[in-house]
């Protein structure tokens, strides 16, 4: 019997591996090593993120109308010569520190001082800030009282010359938006449509790519508040903005955000904290 059934196993066994050689040819085109191959972006770049690119700086010569727009002709340039004029050509280094430790019993926000852990980490940061010698030429804090005191210190040991020194309400703590996934317990959505504008207030006007006008790079520092960095991360880098809160920031930690001419956003270190040893370390 067996020896009846041996010539049809053979031919079986011929036709299967016919029939697997022929699917593995035919498919050979089409086979994906990854999941990403031929992958397409959920959402693209948005590269007008700022409204700076030359198409938005250039004066139209027609009006919403149709008509012409006289006061852009006069002006008797080229498209070239506009689009040359108003074309960034310079890279923002925007390095973002978060204050030092603070007293969280603090009942206003002048009583909310430094610890004094917290003013050694703002000196350490001041001093890696020193040892970078980056050209440092504007650096900006946040009006709280924890933010204005570790900037202070750490300018008392940075030895850059900075041009402009700066303070602003807009870097204020506070909540951006509401996260995903939500954590802790439930907060009035009053803070959120008031924190929320503001905060997306400070990311329109620290962050954008440098002016036409700008022919250097520039290197500008930040000093302000944990929510308000990890905000302005995500919408820098067109992430969700409601996933702020899935990443956490030492005191004293560095960001570096680069915006590069033609509107690329990058980052190129976050919450960096080596500068300290682990016992100056703290997440308050």
């Amino acid at each position: 019997m067996f020896s009846r059934l041996r010539p049809l196993g053979v031919v079986g066994l011929g036709v299967g591996g016919v029939v697997v050689g022929y699917l593995a040819g035919n498919h050979k085109t089409v086979a994906h090593n990854s999941w990403t191959t031929n992958f397409k972006p959920t959402t693209p770049w948005d590269w007008n993120w700022d409204r700076r690119d030359p198409s938005s700086l250039i004066e139209p010569t027609t009006k919403p109308d149709g008509t012409l727009n006289k006061s852009a002709l006069k002006k008797n340039e080229t498209d070239d010569e506009k689009t040359e004029r108003a074309t960034c050509k310079a890279t923002r280094y925007i390095l973002l520190v978060r204050h030092g430790q603070y007293n969280l019993d603090g009942a206003t926000d002048k009583e909310r001082t430094l610890t004094q852990l917290g003013e050694e980490q703002a000196r350490l940061t001041g001093e890696r800030l020193n040892e970078l010698d980056l050209p440092i030429t504007r650096l900006v804090y946040s009006t709280m009282t924890r933010a204005t005191q570790t900037a202070q210190i750490m300018m008392k040991h940075m030895k850059q010359q900075i041009d402009t020194v700066e303070t602003s309400d807009l870097l204020r703590e506070g909540a951006p938006i509401p996260p995903e996934p939500p954590l802790g317990g439930w907060k009035p959505e009053r803070h959120f449509f008031a924190d929320g504008a503001r905060i997306e207030a400070a990311f329109r006007s620290y962050m954008h790519r440098a002016p036409p006008s700008q022919t250097t790079d520039s290197y500008e520092v930040i000093v302000c508040h944990a929510n308000v960095i990890r905000y302005i991360v995500c919408r820098a880098l067109q992430f969700v903005p409601e996933g702020w809160l899935r990443m956490s920031l030492h005191n004293g930690s560095v960001t570096m955000l680069v915006i590069r001419p033609d509107g690329r956003v990058s980052i190129r270190q976050l919450g960096e904290c080596g500068h300290m040893p682990p016992n100056k370390l703290s997440l308050t």
